[in-house]
């Protein structure tokens, strides 16, 4: 790259990959700062329908279709105990735009996404890691260890800050902010063996839920298969007591004895904690942080690469205007930080809900009078900005977990295990 870049970027994940391959595409001199080498091991495998549009606007989507990664077609809710289950399928939904997802193991998907940016124009440098940044009047400044550990100074004119949990811009400004009800650690892995349907339904997003915790499976290959724990940071210690941790929580469900009767862990069992937090402000003259550097919800709906990647499309669209008007950002990236932050909310409220009991009860006794069930698949699918249509059948929705709080519209749940039978 001749001079300095117009536009830096702090990692080369989904939402990194998404801005460079935006504003590459756009003729803009576009640096990105990775500080592992890829492919490398990430959690976060299933997408969401409304992926494919950007796949396509990106010009990614032939590379991905010819991966032969796994086809999702819906999600599938069960309780620990199996007594009871029910499944959604995104083209049942009157109201989902888009019906049709992939699981991706993220090595590989988010390999394809940096060599997509890399083709159409985006420097990459893996290994380099960015330890701080300033701004000023005529820019950003980055400093940066190399992958010989020399320190490097840096310059662009825009900085996006697409570090993940790092969070480092955030993290600097001491933006950061733990969910307070949400310290959650998930204890996970890859298996082999895993018992799947042989439908299309095997492409499903499984999720089981118990009174405090819960598990998901996600198919990312037709051997492997992603299964993890979430339950609250307290009931798990360091990483060989989460790995015990695991297997008597999969011990103590019927549900989940039966499916991983004969898996094999496929390398080690790993652990993440505390990962639900945001940041007091997503956007700062010259900055933006998209993705998980905006914040990091819990994973329960599948969210994070969807919300990672649109919210790198847009900061790259906020760039560009930005970049055409000479300017620093402000007006435009106040729009952006506003327009990520509500639809942030919208799956914020969904997940909030998630962890209560009368959630639960109604979920799994979807009424589709109003066609409420419609609304809440179409914001599971990814419409971070529902239509008039769609929000006000969700807050029918939420108004009916109040009523069933204090009088049952449907039967009450029981978390417990029941015995087996011969």
């Amino acid at each position: 790259m001749d001079g300095n870049p117009e536009v830096l970027i702090i990692g080369c994940g989904p939402g990194g990959s998404t801005a460079a391959t935006f504003l590459a595409k756009a003729g803009r001199r576009v640096l990105v700062l990775e500080k592992e080498t890829f492919p490398r091991f990430h959690v976060g495998e299933s997408l969401l329908p409304y992926n494919r549009p950007l796949f396509e606007e990106m010009g990614v989507w032939p590379a991905l279709a010819a991966a032969g990664f796994q086809r999702k077609f819906g999600a599938q809710f069960h309780l620990t105990n199996a007594s009871k289950w029910t499944r959604f399928t995104f083209r049942n939904g009157p109201f989902t735009r888009h019906t049709e997802a992939i699981q991706v193991e993220r090595a590989r998907f988010d390999h394809l996404l940096m060599q997509h940016a890399r083709q159409v124009g985006a420097e990459v440098r893996e290994g380099w890691q960015v330890t701080r940044f300033d701004t000023g009047a005529d820019g950003v400044r980055v400093e940066a260890r190399d992958p010989g550990g020399a320190t490097r100074q840096l310059r662009a004119s825009l900085l996006i800050d697409a570090s993940g949990r790092a969070n480092l811009t955030g993290t600097q400004r001491k933006l950061r902010r733990v969910h307070p009800n949400h310290r959650k650690v998930a204890v996970y892995g890859h298996f082999t063996g895993v018992h799947l349907a042989v439908d299309e339904s095997r492409g499903d997003t499984f999720i089981a839920r118990g009174e405090d915790h819960w598990f998901w499976m996600i198919p990312v290959s037709s051997e492997k298969t992603s299964v993890g724990l979430v339950l609250d940071t307290r009931k798990v210690g360091r990483d060989r007591e989460a790995a015990e941790v695991f297997r008597q929580h999969v011990a103590a469900s019927r549900l989940m004895r039966e499916r991983l009767a004969e898996a094999r862990v496929a390398g080690e069992i790993k652990t993440t904690s505390d990962f639900s937090y945001f940041n007091d402000r997503l956007a700062e003259p010259r900055v933006l942080r998209v993705g998980d550097a905006a914040g990091f919800m819990d994973p329960i709906f599948s969210a994070g690469v969807f919300l990672a990647m649109w919210s790198g499309k847009l900061a790259a669209l906020a760039s560009l205007e930005t970049l055409a008007q000479g300017g620093a950002g402000d007006r435009i990236f106040a729009r952006y930080e506003r327009r990520v932050q509500r639809a942030m909310r919208v799956y914020w409220r969904m997940v909030e809900h998630y962890y209560t009991t009368p959630f639960m009860e109604l979920f799994l006794e979807p009424r589709h009078g109003l066609q409420v069930p419609a609304a809440v698949v179409a914001v599971l699918a990814g419409e971070l900005e529902p239509p008039w249509h769609v929000r006000w059948r969700l807050e029918v929705f939420y108004l009916l977990l109040r009523i069933q709080k204090r009088r049952p519209l449907v039967p009450r749940l029981s978390f417990a295990e029941m015995e087996d039978t011969p």
